[in-house]
């Protein structure tokens, strides 16, 4: 029986990696005189490395001008960070950043169903805010039962943290709770802590064929392409077809 479904943010809310964070990263650049620019190709490289700040510092190893000093390296991406942070809230705030489909339709079926949702993230807790006021208004908190961001589990993806965490403060057991993840860092934490997981797609992960996932498909907002296949009389994915793939995986079992 499902309690609760809790939602990854990056990639799986919104394209927010490719929409947001990648090009606010090269305006940061831009306004602080940095010669360097990521494309997309070298922004999916550093999606290996979890966290903004984080890929900063493991590009630093590599570009040149760059601060041959740790420390001045470690104070460059802070201030980079810092500037990227505030741009991605500029472009979530002025709309360029919609939802993925299916998304708002699916977190209407869990309001009418009174099924608890999450939030289980590792980005920071402004960029949550700002997604989730953006386009579920001011009291956006109020609709979930749990918020974790890096505030609460600064342990990033793929360690368990973040779900450890969202599972206590629901009083759940891992299998009474599906996780929606679009990449491979979120899968493993999902896993990890027990959860089982169902995989949208992202950009970036496009032909991502995880093992062991309750179902992986394209998108939230269609039925074609799903594995195990869904109810193709349905036009998008929602609360009763997730439903059926968990009680489908626990007499698996």
């Amino acid at each position: 029986m499902i309690k609760a479904i809790l939602w990854d943010v990056d990639g799986t809310l919104a394209e927010t990696e490719r929409d947001g964070h990648l090009k606010a990263f090269n305006q940061a650049f831009e306004a602080l005189a940095l010669p360097w620019r990521w494309s997309e190709l070298r922004y999916a490289e550093l999606l290996a490395v979890a966290g903004g700040r984080e890929r900063l510092l493991h590009d630093m190893q590599s570009q040149r001008p760059a601060p041959a000093h740790p420390r001045e390296r470690q104070a460059l991406a802070e201030r980079v960070h810092r500037l990227k942070n505030e741009l991605y809230a500029r472009i979530v705030a002025g709309g360029e950043l919609p939802l993925r489909e299916g998304v708002r339709e699916l977190l209407d079926d869990c309001q009418r169903a009174c099924m608890r949702m999450g939030i289980v993230t590792t980005t920071s807790r402004s960029n949550v805010e700002v997604l989730l006021k953006t386009h579920l208004g001011k009291d956006w908190e109020s609709k979930f039962a749990a918020v974790v961001s890096a505030r609460e589990a600064p342990k990033k993806k793929p360690h368990s943290q973040a779900y450890l965490i969202a599972l206590d403060a629901l009083k759940l057991r891992p299998h009474e709770a599906v996780a929606l993840e679009d990449a491979e860092a979120g899968i493993a934490a999902a896993k990890a802590a027990g959860v089982p997981v169902i995989v949208t797609r992202s950009h970036f992960f496009a032909q991502l064929e995880p093992e062991g996932a309750l179902a992986v498909g394209p998108s939230l907002g269609q039925t074609p392409g799903w594995h195990p296949m869904a109810d193709a009389r349905a036009t998008r994915i929602d609360l009763d077809q997730i439903i059926r793939w968990h009680a489908f995986s626990s007499r698996g079992q």
